[in-house]
């Protein structure tokens, strides 16, 4: 356990640091927000800057779509609509268990508003234990335990576009307005760093699913609870730039990590529209530039904006289809902020999802115990775990 007094004498030094902090970041908030207002006076001088330098940046710039400084009101939602989420959660293969597996559990939400119909709460399991499922990824240097997240994002896309077309059938029939949530980015900035083979295995599926919910017309959106982005920001640093080209390869590529525009860092994106914003409003439209969005098909492409919910700017991301589809999108942010007041402040459908997705310790154990009955019965030997875990597990500390 923790030794508070020791960690006591340590707190004072820490308290003076964050104070610091503190004082630092507002400077950077007050040149980001001069910044901002330099970009709205003369916008379409640096978009060209950006366009004509994109290529030849060392950070990913967003574009907005709207003025940058829009702030507009989110309608109320309809009386009747529904709501459809997944979240997912894991068991992690482990070599002292009794049997080298993974588990994911997927949660799966139905919510009906002004309806009088019941919800749909409960979960999906499924176990991977076959030779491809534990051992495809090493080729690629992948481990395991990181490839069974990765499957899980996979599974969570394909659940989602099940449930939600399954409800609204046939694709296109008049329905009460719906929503299908994610909980986190739509932005698989993970998948940059890994081989191509891999990509191909996991993001096609993803993007298959996303396009059955196209196909049927159900918004889908991405929400980012105290989201670290920095792509709007980031824009703001052309600005801060000290050369007459920003051209980060030609002059910063031997300076390291810190560059001569980074005066902004880490003014994040959610910082600045927490001064710009009020409860119930959001940004204007932005269009992401990440680099993984060159392999998602053009009305897939992901657009965002910052909503002020009342207890936090929350980063939403939607696909260009529904980006462009102006009623379509106040709609659907408004059953957003909804599903935002009826979780008190977070959307009541992801964090139902997580709930239900959720391995606890006790499932765990109960989840081996079954799987070890189940050995003995068809005739195993020497099933159990290894003395290390055994004696973990009955620790005499």
């Amino acid at each position: 356990m923790l030794d508070f007094t020791k960690l006591a004498g340590q707190m004072p030094a820490m308290s003076q640091h964050l104070h610091q902090e503190a004082q630092a970041s507002r400077k950077r908030l007050d040149h980001a927000r001069s910044l901002f207002a330099a970009l709205q006076e003369n916008q379409d001088h640096w978009l060209g800057q950006q366009t004509q330098w994109g290529d030849r940046l060392l950070f990913a710039t967003a574009t907005p779509t709207e003025p940058p400084d829009t702030t507009k009101l989110i309608p109320v939602p309809p009386a009747k609509h529904t709501v459809f989420a997944t979240d997912g959660s894991q068991i992690a293969p482990s070599h002292h268990e009794i049997a080298y597996c993974y588990l994911i559990n997927i949660g799966r939400v139905m919510l009906h508003y002004g309806q009088s119909l019941h919800p749909l709460l409960d979960n999906i399991p499924e176990i991977y234990y076959k030779t491809e499922d534990l051992y495809l990824s090493r080729q690629w240097g992948i481990r395991t335990e990181e490839w069974m997240g990765h499957r899980r994002t996979v599974s969570e896309a394909e659940i989602l576009a099940e449930m939600a077309c399954r409800w609204v059938n046939p694709p296109g029939a008049h329905h009460d307005p719906n929503l299908a949530m994610v909980d986190g980015s739509l932005i698989y900035w993970f998948l940059e760093t890994l081989p191509k083979e891999a990509r191909d295995t996991l993001l096609p599926p993803i993007l298959a699913a996303w396009d059955k919910l196209y196909a049927a017309k159900i918004p889908l959106m991405g929400y980012l609870s105290s989201s670290r982005s920095g792509e709007a920001t980031n824009l703001l640093r052309l600005l801060a730039c000290p050369f007459e080209q920003p051209d980060c390869h030609q002059h910063c590529h031997h300076r390291g990590d810190r560059l001569p525009c980074q005066v902004l860092d880490p003014i994040r994106d959610a910082t600045l529209w927490s001064h710009l914003l009020t409860p119930g409003q959001r940004s204007g439209l932005w269009r992401s530039s990440a680099k993984i969005l060159d392999l998602y098909p053009e009305h897939l492409q992901i657009y965002f904006c910052y909503v002020h919910v009342g207890s936090e700017i929350g980063r939403v991301e939607v696909p260009r289809w529904m980006a462009e589809d102006q009623n379509l999108l106040d709609q659907a942010l408004g059953i957003l902020l909804a599903q935002v007041y009826k979780g008190y402040g977070y959307p009541v459908a992801l964090a139902e999802s997580h709930n239900l997705a959720v391995v606890r310790g006790g499932d765990r154990a109960r989840f081996f115990a079954l799987l070890e009955q189940q050995m003995i019965r068809v005739g195993l030997q020497n099933v159990g775990t290894s003395y290390k875990e055994t004696r973990k597990r009955g620790s005499i500390a």
